[in-house]
């Protein structure tokens, strides 16, 4: 059942102040001393020091806690190609998650540009406003070149959130679940229902965290991805395969784990019921998955089923990830987020999964409890231990792994992320008070 109308959602983006974000000063601007203080004269000291140490950016400017949301408009959730324009919303959408789940300010910007190159010419061009970016929405197989080439070009973190968000919650949800089953990650047979950015970028995560490339099985809208077929990119090349399935069905046949980044209803009961013993589906097409909760589980009851829904168990959903990973990351001042940041990550993530759920957690949620188990491998995004939890994580792996420039005591940032978010929350709930939109 839907939890709003068309029209509701239409007016929470319009009644009030128009759209979901605006920018609000964090200091004072009420005596001459302060207006003097933030623009002209005052500010030239400020300037000055930064412009005789360009680090002091992050000292004297909101820098350090400021993301770029990119956006060309091409692949905007589940409704395509639809302009700079019509994504903004979705945009938007995502510097109020920032802000809410982290603390971290957004601006979104939304280029008409369609060209690769001429897009990373303008965002690497952006640099010095950001402590990193975010690239949204963009489609494949350009959204690969455009991040590697942006991440080899900048000195911040550039994420893809529609690549490595989804392999990121997903492979937490692997963790869990190979834990459950007893099964090792490395001897689990994956099929995998889609190849673009999504799908691409879960196999290679799945990769890193043990599956073998030589047990994928990966389709695209005209089937099994083989040697025998022509035309295919260079990122779908890298899971061609001797080995032909002649359809969806036949790969399934003993396969350990399901991916669906795709389209409804292409998977039956009868393709799960032929999967082997304990089997993971993580079915993830918006709004409506690959198969239902209710089928996969009537077809196989030992299933560990995953959607991209939160009216089913195993939510794979973006905001357990980018929130909280770009915290870290801005907090160590960390040039890239690089793979060993990303499965830190996933394994916060599933141990987070597996610690006893507060009541606030359950009550959010209409459940009386929430345990670990084949029906609870995911953490909630209701959960405020996320911060703590996942935030750290990534930014001692950046320590870890030398891509921070600055080292911070872990123990204390999980006390200083608590207080943080519980003081932007505050804060956040007090400003929106303010607005009576009757929604």
């Amino acid at each position: 059942m839907a939890l709003f109308t068309r029209q509701e959602a239409l007016d929470y983006h319009s009644k009030g102040r128009r759209g979901k974000v605006e920018v609000v000063p964090v200091k004072p601007c009420a005596t001459q001393k302060h207006l003097s203080m933030a623009y002209s004269p005052g500010v030239a000291e400020a300037c000055m020091e930064i412009a005789a140490d360009k680090e002091k950016s992050y000292l004297y400017t909101g820098r350090g806690n400021l993301v770029g949301v990119v956006s060309n408009g091409t692949a905007v959730l589940g409704l395509g190609n639809i302009g700079p324009e019509a994504g903004k919303p979705v945009m938007e959408g995502k510097g109020v998650l920032f802000k809410v789940f982290a603390d971290v300010d957004v601006f979104d910007i939304n280029l008409n540009v369609t060209d690769p190159d001429e897009l990373c010419a303008i965002v690497k061009a952006l640099e010095p406003t950001f402590g990193g970016i975010n690239l949204e929405d963009i489609k494949a197989p350009e959204c690969f070149y455009i991040e590697e080439k942006l991440k080899k070009e900048m000195n911040i973190p550039v994420f893809h959130d529609d690549q490595h968000g989804t392999a990121i919650i997903s492979g937490a949800g692997l963790i869990n679940a190979a834990e459950i089953t007893g099964k090792k990650i490395a001897d689990m047979r994956l099929v995998v229902s889609g190849a673009g950015a999504a799908a691409i970028a879960c196999t290679n995560f799945y990769m890193s965290l043990g599956i073998k490339r030589e047990n994928v099985a990966m389709f695209d809208s005209r089937g099994h991805i083989n040697k025998s077929r022509s035309g295919l990119n260079a990122q779908k090349l890298e899971y061609a395969t001797d080995k032909e399935y002649k359809d969806l069905a036949d790969a399934m046949k003993g396969a350990d784990l399901f991916l669906g980044l795709s389209a409804k209803g292409i998977v039956s009961k009868d393709m799960v019921k032929s999967m082997a013993d304990s089997p993971i589906i993580f079915a993830c097409a918006n709004p409506d998955p690959e198969i239902s909760y209710t089928d996969a589980k009537e077809a196989r009851p030992d299933a560990i089923m995953g959607t991209g829904r939160s009216d089913y168990p195993n939510q794979v959903n973006n905001v357990l990830g980018f929130p909280f990973i770009f915290r870290g990351a801005l907090d160590v001042r960390a040039t890239t987020i690089n793979e060993e940041m990303k499965i830190a990550a996933a394994n916060a993530l599933a141990a987070l999964a597996k610690e006893p759920t507060p009541d606030y957690v359950c009550e959010a949620y209409g459940v009386d409890k929430l345990e670990f188990g084949i029906d609870y491998i995911i953490p909630k995004p209701l959960d405020l231990r996320l911060i703590e939890f996942e935030s750290a994580a990534v930014a001692q792996a950046a320590m870890d792994t030398g891509v921070a420039q600055i080292t911070i005591d872990i123990e204390e940032y999980k006390k200083e992320l608590r207080e943080r978010l519980a003081a932007s929350r505050t804060r956040v709930n007090d400003f929106i008070e303010s607005y009576d939109l009757g929604i």
